[in-house]
């Protein structure tokens, strides 16, 4: 059942950055960045905080079942993920300028390996006969490189922050459920789902 901490950490992190984004008054899920959601004194801190804390948690243990059923090194960026969003939970934005350096450092490193993670699974699941699964990986990890690219362009930060982390959470969620189910495998069986 390690697959599903693919499905539990992305739920639990969406859930409280959408509940936070429509609880916290004066916030715009459209312009300010997740992570304003958890900064020293605001009111959704416990919640958000609690969602990186459950993502950081999850998503490596997912990674175990990766690394078992999916060749290559994408096991190893789903587990950087969650670790450095494990990070960016310890180093809460308005505590300190140099904090603030590090936060940023560490959720730019739990973004790249997160839109990595679908693209370096991509062609080991191809080659094992999950194409469809693997089309997915390819589609989840360009929507969410560009989006989260786009964040650092002036564009709106909270919209394409919430697509770039969705695209590449939507993706664990499905490859843990397949694992899950027993529809993956390295063996190149035909899978009901993904196949």
């Amino acid at each position: 059942m390690a697959a599903l901490g693919g499905v539990v950490g992305p739920g639990a992190f969406a859930a409280a950055w959408v509940i936070g984004g429509a609880t916290k008054a004066g916030y715009s899920p459209v312009h300010d960045a997740i992570s304003r959601l958890a900064a020293i004194g605001s009111s959704t801190r416990p919640l958000m905080t609690g969602g990186f804390i459950a993502f950081g948690l999850a998503v490596p243990v997912y990674a175990t079942a990766l690394r078992r059923f999916v060749d290559g090194p994408a096991w190893i960026t789903a587990a950087a993920t969650g670790i450095s969003t494990l990070a960016v939970a310890a180093a809460p934005l308005e505590h300190s300028t140099t904090l603030d350096h590090w936060h940023a450092v560490f959720a730019g490193l739990g973004y790249v390996t997160l839109a990595a993670t679908p693209l370096l699974a991509a062609r080991p699941l191809a080659a094992a006969g999950h194409r469809n699964l693997a089309r997915f990986g390819v589609a989840a990890g360009v929507v969410s490189a560009i989006s989260l690219a786009l964040t650092t362009s002036g564009a709106p930060t909270g919209l394409f922050q919430r697509l770039g982390l969705s695209a590449g959470d939507v993706w664990l969620a499905a490859s843990g459920i397949a694992i899950a189910a027993g529809e993956l495998g390295r063996s190149g069986r035909s899978s009901r789902i993904f196949h």
